[in-house]
């Protein structure tokens, strides 16, 4: 597990670790090439989960080009530096292996405010087509999956706004996704019901 903050990676190590599993933690800025490679250089992978992102809610007018960079090279480029590095040893291991981008809704259908980051998505989305196609005959598999919204640190205050209860409204379920690993909301009592396990009233 590699991150520019480890904290949380070693609390979720630690737990890992108390269930009988092993999860190194890793310091690593993926906006960084340099410290991508120096923090997986001479690593083997089986699966490698690109899940770093950033966004800012601002109209396109508003979009600096501090923050336009900072989405790009995160989202993107940071993908595709990981990406780069792990099919190398993969390949030079002669044993294939995974990559999964995490991309978003939002890479695949429109919405204001986010231009930066949804441009970063459907730009993943492209990316991960083509290096599956690159890689395929050295037993490398590239898959992109797109969540709906999900509830973090860097969107819980654009969501408590009247533009972000109107996203929610669209969301058949009406409500956010939640992140198991974070603080998960308190819903209420469990129902149990036979065949039904641990649906939510």
């Amino acid at each position: 597990m590699a991150a520019r903050r480890v904290a949380r990676l070693s609390e979720l190590s630690a737990k890992i670790a108390a269930e009988g599993g092993q999860a190194d933690v890793i310091e690593m800025d993926v906006a960084d090439p340099e410290s991508v490679e120096a923090a997986l250089k001479g690593r083997v992978f089986d699966t490698v989960i690109n899940n770093a992102g950033t966004t800012a809610s601002l109209p396109a007018l508003e979009h600096g080009p501090a923050e336009i960079d900072a989405i790009i090279d995160t989202n993107l480029k940071g993908a595709f530096h990981v990406a780069r590095i792990a099919a190398k040893a993969m390949i030079d291991a002669g044993r294939g292996g995974c990559i999964v981008n995490v991309a978003s809704i939002l890479g695949t259908r429109v919405a204001s405010h986010v231009s930066a980051y949804a441009a970063s998505k459907e730009g993943l989305i492209q990316l991960t087509r083509s290096l599956a196609l690159e890689w395929a005959r050295n037993g490398i598999r590239v898959n992109a999956i797109c969540p709906g919204y999900i509830e973090t640190d860097l969107n819980r205050e654009f969501f408590a706004t009247d533009a972000g209860q109107a996203l929610i409204k669209r969301v058949p379920q009406r409500r956010l996704g939640h992140d198991p690993l974070a603080a998960p909301p308190d819903r209420g009592p469990t129902i149990r019901r036979p065949g039904i396990p641990g649906r939510n009233s």
